[in-house]
């Protein structure tokens, strides 16, 4: 019943305007209950305003609301075209309240009718502008505004919609609507995290890819032209990509999208900002926040320190206080050594700061799982190679009988303080008797004097538990006991009292 409804008020309000009327036969379906109605009732509104803004049949320019009475002195043509416009602009809200439908079907459908509209409207303007041509950013913003809810998670929706990002112009409206639509949101929410929504617009904004040159922004909506109103420059691109993303991480945001967001900074947003140094509020708060959060903003402030001529003051130190037991256990491991291993590289860092490294590194290798200590005993001796100032630690005799006679202060918290080069490095000559022989082999080094060539430790940053014991699986041995004492009792001691007591049959 509701097809053939949908058929006949479609044909009619084409056919006829004395028959316009039935326009509100097509949008009442569009809040029905059942969701093939809802379906073929948007499929008929693309059909039905796709053909009137095709044919020019809405008004154009600023609509007059409320809408014009019969006494109004509009001219009768102009009347049908308003009256249109209005119905039009009805249909467009429902389609963007169906955005948050519950079937998905029903989401997308609305989805692609509106980015329909965005292109027809972009084709047929619906504002009088002094130039050839204009994008429809109003609807635009709107179907931002509703990709983006505070209460859904909505990134199956916005994963249907980056196809249309591909669109140079569509791309450079996205990013100025999230920019002014997080300021509005935020501001209304006092600053308070709102997870799912930031989550929303991480999803939306992270995918985006900008373009390097000047001649790569020429992928645009099929209607565009080179008379538009708005600007397509790199710099431009570029400035509301700085806008949009500065607004974003101003706000506090819930631990597990620092994460997702510092993962990609050093890759797919700071090589595209006007003024990368910007970014440094951000990750100075994310530096503080602790844990892999902070490990992980390292990445950024690297490429601000060395790309950009970043001065942090006590880098070191806080890069020092980053060094603690879970360092050897976090999944960023490799990334954080990395960078470690690149800060610890120059020639000219204090003998002081780089023994205070050296011997904390060590210190907490002592409870470190064997695939860390295979990373970091290399780490160790690379530091000294580069710095040979510190090899007093090494050929220092001896190692305190005491633990508390170990003049270094491990809870120091400034590496100057902690006097590090008074100390020896007795923690790696413990390690030569670890139950690992790979890790007493790699900690038996520092006994010979080392090669002046650097051991490349990039293999190791990512070695796992799961690679170790495959490696142990595939090993052939050389020699082989020939020799046993034969189990007794069930801990197979000899004199053992469950061995009197207890056999193993």
């Amino acid at each position: 019943v509701a097809a053939a409804v949908l058929a006949s008020s479609l044909e009619s309000v084409l056919g006829s305007r004395g028959c316009a009327n039935r326009v509100f036969d097509i949008l009442e379906l569009l809040q029905a209950d059942e969701e093939d109605v809802i379906l073929s009732a948007i499929r008929t509104c693309s059909r039905l305003f796709g053909a009137l803004l095709e044919r020019g049949e809405l008004f154009v320019g600023q609509l007059p609301d409320p809408e014009p009475s019969l006494t109004d002195d509009y001219s009768a043509e102009d009347k049908y075209k308003i009256w249109m416009r209005h119905r039009y602009n009805s249909c467009v809200n429902c389609l963007a309240e169906l955005m948050g439908h519950e079937s998905f079907q029903v989401k997308e459908l609305s989805l692609s009718t509106l980015m329909k509209f965005v292109e027809l409207e972009g084709k047929y303007p619906l504002v009088k502008a002094e130039f050839k041509g204009s994008f429809p950013r109003e609807l635009l913003k709107l179907i931002v505004e509703n990709l983006i809810p505070c209460e859904e998670d909505s990134s199956l929706l916005i994963s249907h919609f980056q196809e249309y990002m591909e669109y140079d112009d569509v791309r450079y409206f996205v990013m100025k609507a999230v920019a002014e639509n997080v300021g509005q949101v935020m501001q209304k929410t006092k600053e308070v995290p709102l997870p799912v929504y930031q989550q929303n617009v991480f999803s939306l904004i992270s995918p985006i890819s900008m373009p390097n040159k000047e001649n790569e922004l020429v992928n645009f909506m099929p209607w565009f032209n080179s008379l538009f109103s708005f600007p397509l420059s790199l710099q431009e691109h570029k400035r509301a990509f700085e806008r949009m993303w500065l607004g974003f991480l101003k706000h506090k945001l819930p631990t597990g999208l620092y994460k997702k967001v510092l993962v990609i900074l050093h890759d797919s947003i700071l090589p595209y900002l006007n003024e990368p140094t910007l970014m440094i509020d951000f990750l100075t708060v994310a530096y503080d926040i602790g844990g892999a959060i902070s490990l992980l903003a390292l990445n950024g402030l690297f490429v601000l320190i060395h790309q950009h001529n970043l001065e942090y003051p006590d880098f070191y130190k806080k890069l020092y206080s980053l060094l603690d037991p879970s360092i050897y256990h976090v999944k960023y491991r490799a990334r954080f050594f990395h960078l470690a291993n690149l800060f610890l590289s120059s020639s000219h860092l204090p003998a002081y700061l780089v023994a205070a490294f050296i011997k904390r590194l060590s210190r907490l290798a002592l409870t470190a799982p064997p695939q860390a200590l295979l990373m970091v005993i290399p780490f160790i001796c690379n530091l000294f190679r580069r710095h040979p100032a510190c090899k007093i630690l090494v050929h220092r005799p001896g190692g305190p009988e005491d633990l508390s006679e170990d003049p270094y202060i491990m809870d120091e918290e400034e590496p100057s303080e902690s006097r590090a080069l008074e100390s020896s490095l007795w923690e790696l000559q413990t390690l030569q008797s670890h139950y690992h022989p790979d890790v007493a082999q790699a900690a038996a080094v520092v006994n010979q004097s080392l090669s002046e060539l650097e051991d490349d430790i990039s293999d190791l940053l990512e070695l796992s538990a799961y690679e170790l014991f495959d490696r142990e699986l595939k090993k052939k041995a050389t020699s082989v006991p020939l020799e046993f004492e034969q189990v007794r009792g069930l801990f197979g001691k000899k004199n053992s009292l469950f061995a009197e007591h207890f056999a193993l049959e």
